[in-house]
């Protein structure tokens, strides 16, 4: 059966690799090429973390958000203009994590992406001849002490809960770990396991690379919506004509939104804006990543610099960049890397990137409630880099119509009575 992916993120890309090993036709198609810039694959931390089943919704997270919007220079942002269009979702996003069991619930869906990823992109990238973009050399989470560490004792027990290991790090062992740390952290945790994509752009522009060869059709173009005859799918149609297809997986970020919609599917993804600054030629970098808890944001070593990566913006569709978040990440950078040589914002490479997210902090994978033959891959938030693999698994077995019982907390279905 002839398939169609839409979107050539991570996600899509890994997707249409692994249905075409599966023996599929498969075309791939986007209006941008694989790694490219604006792609949200493109731009993040590259953490490869089992330790990130802790979901960003949490018990007590509606006490912190004051403080965090109050703060100029905190981790999130609200621009007042998105709010009538999201209260909904954030109400809903407020929620989801509220109760430990919550929470707990939302951290063992979000496991098999995260438990076995190292090794899985490990695979990946050997496949595609460039071994080298994931490295295996552990991640470090840095506290401004061990009072701050044992305040986050619930991220450590969901953390447990699910098979994560990782041994504590006093002062002395975070500097022999990252040296040049700012004195204000003083204790750590090392994750052996955790591994990181020195180059997210390049690793998914491999992968197409590794597609094409083994045939993968690209078609670049704008998709404008779906022939559907009797409540199938026929084909999807872009600029150029049709492209015809008994099964289509939108793999399109942000754009599955408006897709779904076209089809009568509900998928209420709010674009959660993350930033990142570049500094390329650094000499000194940490040789590990370093995650700051009190700051929210990750330094990654990558092979066009040093890499500061985070904040979470919500702004209305189509609102222009907010440089000052990436300045923030980079007076950050400073204040975390006392010792290293910062040039000014003029001298750093900066970007964002829209994290297709849902209000209950879980993708969205599975058959389209309304049509057959369409399958969705999308809402993966701040995961999508690190759990393409595993969602690449679940379509190859959706779509030719086999049981996936593990694939049912990730349904769109879930989602029928939403509204945005």
């Amino acid at each position: 059966m002839p398939l169609a992916v839409i979107g050539a993120g991570a996600v899509g890309v890994t997707t249409a690799l692994h249905l075409r090993r599966l023996g599929h036709d498969v075309t791939l198609l986007s209006t941008d090429a694989p790694g490219s810039e604006n792609a949200t694959s493109y731009g993040n931390a590259g953490w490869l973390s089992p330790g990130s089943v802790v979901p960003i919704s949490m018990p007590g997270m509606w006490k912190k958000v004051p403080g965090y919007l109050l703060n100029a220079r905190g981790p999130l942002r609200l621009r007042p203009a998105s709010l009538p269009h999201i209260w909904l979702w954030l109400l809903r996003f407020v929620a989801c994590g509220a109760t430990p069991a919550r929470a707990r619930a939302i951290a063992s869906a979000l496991r098999p992406f995260l438990a076995d990823a190292p090794e899985r992109h490990a695979r990946l990238a050997a496949e595609a001849g460039v071994p080298d973009l994931i490295q295996r050399t552990g991640l470090v989470i840095v506290y401004p002490d061990a009072a701050a560490y044992e305040a986050d004792a619930f991220g450590w027990q969901l953390r447990r809960e699910n098979g994560v290991r990782w041994r504590t790090l006093d002062r002395a062992a975070l500097e022999a770990a990252c040296p040049g740390l700012g004195p204000q952290y003083g204790f750590g945790a090392l994750l052996p396991d955790g591994a990181h994509c020195a180059d997210p752009g390049g690793y998914v522009a491999a992968l197409a690379a590794l597609a094409r060869e083994r045939g993968v059709r690209f078609a670049a173009g704008h998709v404008d919506g779906f022939v559907v005859e009797a409540g199938q799918v026929r084909g999807v149609r872009t600029a150029g004509g049709v492209v015809a297809c008994g099964g289509v997986v939108i793999a399109a970020g942000m754009g599955a939104r408006a897709l779904g919609a076209t089809l009568g599917d509900t998928i209420p993804l709010v674009g959660e804006r993350g930033y990142h600054v570049q500094l390329p030629g650094v000499t000194d970098e940490p040789a590990i990543p370093v995650m700051m808890s009190d700051l929210k944001f990750g330094i990654t070593p990558m092979t066009g610099g040093l890499r500061a990566a985070g904040q979470v913006e919500f702004a209305p569709d189509g609102a222009p960049p907010d440089w000052n978040r990436a300045r923030i990440l980079l007076d950050c950078l400073r204040e975390g890397l006392p010792m290293m040589k910062i040039g000014g914002f003029g001298t750093v490479r900066h970007w964002m990137g829209n994290r297709p997210s849902t209000p209950d902090c879980l993708p969205v994978i599975g058959p389209s409630p309304t049509t057959r033959g369409v399958f969705y891959a999308t809402g993966h938030g701040h995961l999508g880099l690190v759990s393409a693999p595993w969602t690449a698994d679940l379509i190859g077995r959706l779509v030719i119509g086999a049981p996936v019982p593990e694939a049912a907390p990730y349904d769109p279905a879930r989602f029928l009575r939403f509204r945005l």
